[in-house]
């Protein structure tokens, strides 16, 4: 009988260190997911910014080349004054452009939560 009661009574001491590490378990989970959803609207966020970003770069840069290209075509001809100045314009535009496509792949990195190596 003493037995019994001393096996019961391990039995209950048991299963309540074990109720308690689940409920301990629970709440630890519940800040993981509540950490994930907050790094996920981060990420969320970075992405969105990024493509605008991105997609204004493409746009002045596609804009810039194409300027250039309508100068380089006008040059030896009889406006050959504003085909200087369509190629000059243009390239400053493209490399704009170009630096804006460049740079909005910064977003990224963030939403990747991983820092970049400086040398």
């Amino acid at each position: 009988m003493k037995k019994w009661i001393f096996l019961m009574g391990c039995l209950a001491v048991a299963f309540h260190s074990r109720a308690q590490q689940n409920i301990m378990s629970q709440d630890s989970l519940k800040m993981q997911i509540l950490q994930m959803e907050q790094r996920l609207d981060n990420i969320e966020v970075n992405l969105g910014l990024s493509q605008k970003k991105f997609q204004t770069g493409m746009l002045v840069a596609t804009i810039g080349y194409t300027v250039t290209i309508a100068g380089g075509l006008m040059l030896g001809r009889e406006q050959d004054q504003l085909g200087q100045v369509l190629l000059v314009a243009g390239g400053a535009t493209g490399i704009t452009g170009t630096y804006m496509l460049v740079d909005s792949f910064k977003y990224l990195g963030r939403a990747s939560g991983k820092k970049s190596k400086r040398r």
